[in-house]
């Protein structure tokens, strides 16, 4: 098995993954693009703690993309749709559960 910090590059944030966190307990990742679902599952249930039911990848090929006179490519990437269990809940950026600003420590007056 890969590394669990291989399998997993960055979260997805847009609104449609938000309306996806929301309404369907669904989060997602881009993952690396040799990674099965198996592996993703493993890695995000380890990493996060959190029970996984189900795991969607897909491929996006890469754009072309052109500067000047040259031209190029973008890689190709996979992303991965995560179906968490019903009663759990996966905070991706570790955010406070009440949406409170923690204190932030400074120097001591008095």
């Amino acid at each position: 098995m890969k590394s669990l910090y291989t399998v997993i590059k960055k979260p997805i944030v847009t609104e449609k993954a938000s309306a996806l966190k929301a309404e369907a307990r669904k989060v997602v990742f881009a993952v690396d693009r040799r990674a099965n679902k198996l592996d993703v599952k493993a890695a995000v249930e380890k990493l996060f703690e959190v029970k996984v039911t189900d795991v969607q990848t897909m491929v996006f090929r890469g754009k072309h993309k052109r500067v000047g006179s040259s031209q190029g490519m973008r890689q190709n990437w996979k992303k991965a749709v995560v179906t968490l269990a019903e009663g759990t809940d996966l905070d991706v950026f570790g955010t406070t559960p009440t949406g409170e600003v923690p204190p932030v420590p400074g120097p001591e007056q008095g």
